[in-house]
């Protein structure tokens, strides 16, 4: 069987919800579904914290720099895709985060050309047709200015930096046959959405349905139920995090991911205006650890095994927890207000949006 490897680049201007995309990827696209998923990170970031090579602070120019960015780059992609034919699984997605073209935002289109053609005589035709979509994530610079600052006292970039550079950043990719702009005309969560509808497009699958109702349920034989349903079991850890800012609530995640671990760090935010939305990234296993130091002691972890499975084509889940041994919570991924249930399953009530029933109440009692 030939590889399916769709690669995808995600760009845009700064604060503009790359890593809370990412993050949203890594948990749809499954090992255990026969997905296997590569990220690329930001070159130029790498460049910078990890080796210290920077424009301008150690007398290096932004030319010179844009030779640096564009090696280390292409060598990344060589090494995704080796990669992409050497793991088992046959539908693979390359993330980038940012690619080759993000570079030209930052010199005078002469200079990128002269550089591109420093390696192989590349142009940027010939750099745009290696990638097969690119998502442009709006900065939220551009019609969610509350949310720039918010959650990230490092960003030094002005509004004015952050809409100029999403414009440059828009303009060096615009020859691209499927490019798509993302942009903050609803909320973060339909942002993130948008953009995994195009994700899911791009790959030729259905996206799973969006609406979502929560039931208690007596705890089946879950061994015969996965048996059954092909249900996907895996095994999370949620540890909350002590407060640095009142308006957001902090957590870190660690998930079973075939043999490996994956961790993400999350924060809940609240808007002045009453809105809610979710940011989340994946971090690495030394970071997360780090994060554990700062848990809230008047939460405990909450451990769990999440079954994921197909039922009458919607997407269903069930979260068992090892403090309650005769119930359990059950997910309904639905398109419309009636959920068809396996006849396995008895629902006990209806706890969509009941505040009792969040993971967050169960880490403080450890019931349910």
């Amino acid at each position: 069987m030939s590889k399916n490897i769709t690669k995808i680049v995600l760009t845009g201007g700064p604060a503009a919800g790359k890593t809370s995309l990412i993050s949203r990827i890594l948990k749809e696209f499954k090992q255990e579904n026969g997905w296997r998923v590569i990220t690329i990170p930001e070159t130029a970031t790498d460049l910078i914290s990890g080796f210290g090579i920077k424009p301008f602070g150690n007398c290096l120019s932004m030319l010179a720099f844009q030779d640096f960015v564009i090696a280390d780059q292409l060598h990344k992609e060589k090494l995704a895709l080796e990669a992409a034919k050497l793991v088992p699984e046959d539908n693979i997605l390359i993330i980038y985060d940012r690619a080759l073209m993000d570079d030209k935002a930052y010199i005078s289109d002469e200079e990128f050309a002269s550089v591109l053609a420093k390696f192989d005589g590349r142009t940027e035709q010939s750099v745009l047709a290696n990638y097969d979509a690119v998502l442009h994530l709006v900065t939220c610079a551009k019609g969610a200015e509350f949310a720039y600052n918010l959650g990230n006292t490092a960003r030094t970039e002005s509004l004015e930096y952050a809409r100029e550079m999403d414009d440059r950043t828009l303009r060096s990719w615009q020859g691209h046959p499927n490019l798509k702009i993302i942009d903050n005309s609803v909320d973060f969560n339909d942002k993130i959405r948008r953009a995994m509808q195009e994700i899911y497009r791009l790959v030729g699958e259905p996206m799973p349905q969006a609406k979502k109702r929560k039931y208690l349920i007596s705890m089946p034989d879950m061994e015969k139920f996965a048996e059954k349903y092909s249900a996907v079991a895996i095994d999370m850890m949620q540890t909350y995090l002590c407060d640095t800012t009142p308006d957001i609530e902090r957590r870190v995640r660690q998930q079973k991911n075939g043999d490996d671990y994956l961790y993400f760090y999350n924060e809940k935010h609240l808007a002045a205006d009453g809105s809610r939305w979710n940011t989340e990234k994946p971090i690495s296993e030394k970071r997360y650890i780090r994060f554990l130091m700062e848990g809230d002691r008047e939460f405990h972890p909450v451990f769990k095994t999440k079954y994921r499975f197909v039922y009458n084509t919607c997407r269903y889940e069930i979260d068992v927890y090892p403090f309650c041994t005769d119930k359990a919570v059950l997910f309904c991924y639905t398109g419309g207000d009636d959920a068809k249930i396996p006849e396995e399953l008895e629902v006990l009530k209806d706890v969509t949006g009941d505040p009792m029933y969040k993971n967050k109440q169960f880490a403080r009692t450890l019931t349910l």
